[in-house]
């Protein structure tokens, strides 16, 4: 199993942070974007602030993302995250407590929409990718690595 753990940390998940104003239409023009130039949103989530949103992505391509998003006057900062393959949503405690044993605190934690294999997948950005992938993989879940997302 130690080959999930040096595929993840070689080949790591791209989330891009994107910063779009608080306006009627503005994440309808980055999700059409994308789906314009065949890009697939694999997971998403927005945080709202006041005056913008903060709108969290998981593509299957990242460098045709990051050219778009550059072209297209779309902000972003980019960063690694885990992503865990799960079967369903029972599998959510076991991936938790697996954290928690092994003491990463957990920032933030948000679902895949759609995975190539049809199997459900989390994305987490914790303290320590490195140790929470091994902690996961100790409990027989799988760490994901970006080509494991490409379609």
């Amino acid at each position: 199993m130690a080959a999930h753990i040096s595929a993840s940390s070689s080949d790591p998940v791209k989330q891009f942070s994107v910063f779009c104003e608080n306006r009627v239409g503005r994440l309808y023009d980055l999700t059409a974007l994308f789906k314009d130039h065949d890009v697939h949103v694999m997971a998403m989530t927005v945080l709202d602030t006041t005056d913008s949103a903060i709108v969290r992505v998981i593509v299957d391509d990242p460098d045709k993302a990051r050219e778009l998003m550059v072209n297209n006057d779309f902000p972003y900062t980019e960063t690694d995250v885990l992503a865990v393959e799960i079967t369903d949503e029972s599998e959510l405690k076991g991936v938790l407590a697996a954290l928690f044993e092994a003491e990463i605190n957990v920032y933030y934690v948000y679902s895949f929409m759609k995975r190539p294999e049809g199997k459900s997948a989390l994305v987490i950005n914790a303290e320590d990718s490195d140790v929470a992938a091994q902690a996961l993989n100790q409990r027989g879940f799988r760490a994901l690595s970006q080509s494991d997302i490409a379609r």
